[in-house]
């Protein structure tokens, strides 16, 4: 996320908003966010949401996550809210949406995620 330029913009239980300024580095062939952005902002946040409702001593991993790829990521930055739809012991299901911002603050939906995430113990 450090290469990226993503921050954390807010966190409650069960649900974070990650941000991320478009660079060079994860534009595509024509400018555009690259897709591989898109797919780590939305999978970031939604195990960040996931994260907020496991006990201090534990961690999660993507089990599995699907994307649909809505619009083209046309703007200056990414904006990821991720959301937990059901908390578990063995599986958390979660889901993000990824919006790309337009210079003039417009967000344009480009991107629905959902996928499982599971707890893992440190």
């Amino acid at each position: 996320m450090t290469t990226f330029g993503a921050s954390l913009h807010d966190v409650q239980k069960g649900h974070v908003e990650i941000r991320a300024p478009i660079k060079d580095i994860a534009k595509q062939q024509q400018g555009l966010a690259h897709a591989g952005l898109t797919f780590a902002l939305g999978d970031t946040a939604a195990g960040y949401a996931a994260l907020t409702c496991m006990p201090e001593d534990c961690e999660v991993v993507t089990a599995e996550i699907k994307i649909n790829l809505l619009a083209a990521g046309i703007g200056s930055s990414l904006v990821a809210r991720g959301r937990v739809l059901k908390p578990g012991k063995r599986l958390v299901v979660v889901a993000s949406d990824v919006y790309a911002v337009t210079k003039e603050g417009d967000e344009i939906h480009i991107a629905a995620l959902q996928g499982t995430m599971v707890p893992v113990s440190l």
